[in-house]
C-alpha cells in the first residue's frame, strides 16, 4: 500500500483551500491537529517535506492518519508519544496526527480528512463507542484499514473496522475488585458493610464501559459492599476533585474510592486532603485507580493511592507489526489487547518504577 506520499503532498494546497487546518513539523511527521496559530478563523500551514529528512524517498513510506481523541491526561499524553517515537520515517512511516480534543465531531472530521487525503491506515482511539457507521463505511469503500486504539465502537458490522489495539477494560476492573476483597480479607474487614463511590470515566468510553462492567461484576459477589454512587469525573484532574468534593459532602462514611482514571484519583487525593481526611494504606479512604502512569507511582509510594491497575499505553510497537503483517498480506487477529498487571503498597515500586518508561 505504500507510495501515496506524494499524492497527499499535492493535495495539500487544495485541503488548505477548503479551510482545512496543516502544520508542518520536522523530521518527516506531518502534524495536521496541533495548530501552531489560529487567529480570525485563518490557520496556518505549511507544505510537509518532499523527504523524510534522511533522504529515504518519500514515496516508500507507509502514510498512518491517527486521530487521537485528546490529551486529556498523563496516560493520553505517553500514548500519543508511543506513536509518535514508533511511526517514524525511519521506521517507514509518515504520520498524519489529528488532535480531537475530546470531541467526536473532530475526530469525525479528521477521519474523512484522512480517506480525502489517500492516506494506507487509519489508526483512531474513539472518544464514545457509538456514531462511527457511516465514516468507518466510507474508510472501507475507499480501500483504508481501519485500527481501533485503545477504545472500542458499537457498529452494525464488525468488518468495517479492521481490529481492535488496547486494554481489557472489564478484565482490568474484575483484577481491580479482587484485589479489595483481598485487602479487606488481610485486614480483618472482610464481613463489614463497605461503602463505595465510583469516579467514573467519559459516559460512551469503552474504558468507562468496561470498567463500570468489570467492577460490577465482582460487586454482585459482595452483598456487604454498597455502591453509594457513580459519578463521571470524565477522565480529568479536575473534574475528578470536583467529583469527590460532591462525594465527601453528601456521604459521611465513604470507605473506598474507584477511580477509573490516574488523573481523577489525583483530584481525589486533593478534594480528601482539602476535607481534612486521609486516604491510602494508613488512611480513611481505600483509593484505587487505573492507568499506573509515573505519578501515580509517586502517590502511591507517598501513601495516598492504594493499588493501581495498568492500563498499557505504549500501543505504537504493537500497531507497527499489526500494519506490516497487513503490508505483508497476513492476516490478523480481530481484537489484540496489550499486556498488562497492577501495582499495590506492598510491592518495590521504586525499583519498578526505575524500569518503566510512562
Amino acid at each position: 500500500m505504500k507510495g501515496k506520499y506524494s499524492r497527499i503532498c499535492a493535495g495539500v494546497l487544495l485541503l488548505t483551500a477548503a479551510g482545512l487546518s496543516l502544520t508542518g513539523c520536522g523530521g518527516g511527521q506531518w502534524e495536521t491537529g496541533e495548530r501552531l496559530q489560529q487567529a480570525g478563523g485563518e490557520q496556518e500551514a505549511q507544505m510537509p517535506p518532499e523527504t523524510d529528512g534522511t533522504g529515504k524517498d518519500g514515496d516508500d513510506l507507509i502514510v498512518v492518519g491517527l486521530s487521537q481523541l485528546g490529551s486529556e491526561s498523563d496516560w493520553r499524553i505517553a500514548n500519543t508519544e508511543s506513536y509518535r517515537s514508533t511511526l517514524t520515517a525511519e521506521n517507514g512511516y509518515y504520520l498524519l496526527f489529528e488532535n480531537g480534543q475530546q470531541k467526536q465531531e473532530n475526530q469525525i472530521k479528521a477521519l474523512r480528512n484522512f480517506i480525502l487525503q489517500g492516506v494506507d491506515y487509519i489508526v483512531v482511539a474513539p472518544i464514545v463507542e457509538t456514531g462511527w457507521d457511516s465514516v468507518l463505511q466510507d474508510a472501507r469503500d475507499a480501500g483504508i484499514p481501519v485500527i481501533l486504539a485503545d477504545r472500542m465502537v458499537s457498529v452494525e458490522d464488525d468488518d468495517l473496522y479492521t481490529c481492535y489495539v488496547g486494554g481489557n477494560f472489564v478484565k482490568e476492573s474484575e483484577d481491580a475488585g479482587r484485589w479489595l476483597a483481598d485487602y479487606l480479607r488481610q485486614q480483618g474487614r472482610e464481613e463489614e458493610e463497605i461503602n463505595i463511590v465510583t469516579l467514573q470515566g467519559t459516559l460512551g468510553a469503552s474504558a468507562e464501559l468496561g470498567r463500570t462492567e468489570g467492577f460490577g461484576n465482582v460487586l454482585k459477589e459482595h452483598p456487604n459492599w454498597h455502591m453509594l454512587e457513580i459519578k463521571s469525573g470524565d477522565f480529568t484532574q479536575a473534574k475528578g476533585q470536583e467529583v469527590m468534593e460532591y462525594f465527601l459532602e453528601t456521604y459521611e462514611d465513604i470507605d473506598v474510592v474507584i477511580s477509573q482514571n490516574d488523573n481523577m484519583a489525583f483530584g481525589a487525593i486533593d478534594a480528601i486532603r482539602a476535607a481534612g481526611k486521609t486516604c491510602g494504606p494508613d488512611g480513611e479512604i481505600i483509593i484505587i485507580s487505573f492507568d499506573a502512569v509515573s505519578a501515580a507511582f509517586d502517590c502511591m509510594l507517598q501513601g495516598t493511592i492504594n493499588a493501581d491497575f495498568e492500563c498499557n499505553p505504549l500501543h505504537g510497537p504493537l500497531v507497527d507489526q499489526i500494519i506490516k503483517d497487513l503490508e505483508a498480506g497476513k492476516s490478523v487477529d480481530k481484537i489484540q489487547y496489550v499486556e498488562e498487571t497492577y501495582f499495590d503498597t506492598a510491592m518495590d515500586l521504586e525499583k519498578i518504577k526505575e524500569g518503566r518508561m510512562y
